[in-house]
Order: C-alpha cells, then sequence, then structure tokens
C-alpha cells in the first residue's frame, strides 16, 4: 500500500475556456465557473447579503515550476494568501491568490489586505489587467483542493477550479478559486446569477 504522504500527485490539467465543455459539469455549477462580473459581488446577490470573506492563511512558500509558468515569472518565492467566501455560513468558494516576490516588492499592500476582497480591490485600481480563465477538476489529494476540503469539514472529492493570471501595472500574480456544490446546490438565485 502507498503511504499518502509519498504518493504522487496526479498532473492537473487546465483547460481553456473553450474546452470546458469537453468535461462533465454540473450546468448549475458552469454558471458560476464562467459567469461574468466580480465572483464576490456575485455571491453577495446569490446569498442575498449573507456573503462573508475571511482570510484563513497567509504565508510565504516556494513557487513550484508549474505556478512559476502559469505566472510568467522565475521568482523561487511568493506570499500565498487563503480565503473562505461563505453564503449564509456555508463554504462555497475557497480562493488562493499568488503573489511573486517581485510583485510584492512592486506592490506591498497585497500583504495587507486581511479580510478585504481581492477583486474588489483590483477593480478600482488603473493599470490592472486580467488573462483569460483556465478551468480544472482538481482531485482529492491534490494539495489545494484538500486543504479547501479540510477547511470545509469535508474531506471527500474534488472541486472544480479556475485560476487567472492578473498584472498590476504589469506584475503578475494568480488567483485560483475552488468552487464547492453548495454554491449551486440548494440555493436557487444562483441560478440566475
Amino acid at each position: 500500500m502507498m503511504n499518502p504522504k509519498t504518493a504522487a500527485v496526479p498532473t492537473v490539467q487546465w483547460l481553456p475556456a473553450e474546452r470546458l465543455g469537453e468535461r462533465p459539469l454540473d450546468p448549475a455549477l458552469r454558471v458560476w465557473l464562467i459567469g461574468k462580473g466580480l465572483l464576490t459581488e456575485r455571491l453577495k446577490a446569490a446569498s442575498q447579503n449573507r456573503f462573508t470573506l475571511s482570510l484563513v492563511e497567509q504565508n510565504t512558500a516556494l513557487l513550484p515550476k508549474p505556478v512559476q509558468s502559469a505566472l510568467g515569472v522565475s521568482d523561487a518565492a511568493g506570499l500565498l494568501r487563503d480565503v473562505e467566501m461563505r453564503g449564509a455560513g456555508v463554504l462555497w468558494v475557497y480562493a488562493r491568490t499568488v503573489v511573486p516576490d517581485s510583485t510584492l516588492s512592486a506592490h506591498p499592500w497585497l500583504a495587507e489586505l486581511g479580510d478585504a476582497a481581492l477583486g474588489e480591490t483590483l477593480s478600482a485600481l488603473s493599470g490592472v489587467e486580467r488573462g483569460p480563465y483556465e478551468y480544472a477538476w482538481l482531485p482529492p489529494e491534490e494539495p489545494l483542493a484538500a486543504r479547501a476540503r479540510e477547511a470545509s469539514g469535508s474531506h471527500d472529492g474534488g472541486l472544480w477550479s479556475r485560476r487567472s493570471r492578473f498584472t498590476i501595472r504589469g506584475a503578475p500574480l494568480l488567483v485560483h478559486e475552488l468552487f464547492f456544490p453548495a454554491v449551486a446546490a440548494g440555493h436557487p438565485a444562483s441560478r440566475r446569477v
């Protein structure tokens, strides 16, 4: 039997929007993955303003090669910021922002966000550009999915995720958003988003 701590993590295949249809996906969850507008605003509306965003953890870490590649940087380390977004107390989205050291040096305020919503903060700034979304099914043993599941108290099943690269006056950061089925299940307002 393989030791879970040493088991190989499966390779995650990130898909562009036009290939998302190749994978089976609950239509109610698809609305959340591909919907337009700020995610926090959409979540607030769907939760009838019973929305909370909480900082779970923020620390510095080494950046794996796939993350460096997605960011387009060679920085060996960066800031990881994990937040939970809840509707009516239920975890709907777990998000991680990866800020490479070079971006943090140019924009140190990114380490001071606390419980503030990154998307809302960035939308108020000039010189911010967002790249296209990429989508992936993260299996339960993928480290970020495992971390999100642990935060939710559920340890089974993978999660759909999307990621996008932002630049602030040319300095990149990467945002991952993992969507729990509860965001769509049992919440009629979410189907109108």
